[in-house]
């Protein structure tokens, strides 16, 4: 199971007089991650290396480091440690003494990893929707069952009929809350679409 960041989070490392600055925060997309970006980008800062990841799509930048020594470490971090949907930045103050291709990849692939390790984790769950109609009658009964399958009710609509519910909950709680209503309401309540 992937994870994501429960909050931001940030690490300091020192190596050779340089000063390594990991700060991290979950994202849902690209724009999140880039805002992020320049938003703890220190402009002053030697380079401000970053790579996100958020499901299949992901990017890093070496920010003027040598090619292959920041951005790819600091996404290599990321999926080492299961994570998804994060933007991690590593900003650098040069320290003037060369840490040399080897020393770059373990300074920022090992602030970025101890920034993670560190992190609070948030598990990221498979969610669904459905859209059920039922009979006023119903209503409470339906009511009654989101909470125990984890439903999130995200819109209600009523008309001569009954109402109409759009509801989230975890994919692997859909069928559950199928055979619940079924059950509780004699099979009157039925999934009109699920979106």
């Amino acid at each position: 199971m992937s994870h994501t960041l429960a909050a931001r989070a940030s690490q300091v490392l020192e190596v050779k007089h340089s000063r390594f600055l990991a700060q991290a925060a979950p994202v849902t997309d690209t724009d999140g991650a880039l805002a992020f970006l320049r938003e703890v980008g220190d402009p002053a800062a030697t380079h401000n290396c970053w790579a996100y990841r958020i499901g299949g799509e992901y990017r890093s930048s070496d920010d003027g480091e040598p090619s292959g020594t920041a951005g790819r470490p600091i996404l290599a971090a990321i999926d080492g440690q299961g994570f998804d949907r994060i933007v991690v930045v590593v900003t650098r103050w040069y320290g003037g003494i060369k840490l040399g291709a080897g020393g770059l990849v373990r300074a920022y692939g090992g602030a970025a990893a101890e920034c993670l390790r560190t992190a609070p984790r948030q598990a990221l769950v498979a969610t669904t929707h459905l859209v059920l109609a039922c009979l006023f009658d119903d209503l409470g009964a339906v009511h009654a069952a989101l909470a125990p399958h984890l439903a999130t009710r995200l819109q209600e609509s009523f008309d001569e009929n009954g109402a109409l519910l759009t509801l989230e909950l975890p994919a692997d709680r859909a069928d559950a809350l199928k055979n619940h209503l079924r059950d509780a309401t004699r099979n009157r309540v039925r999934v009109v679409d699920p979106v």
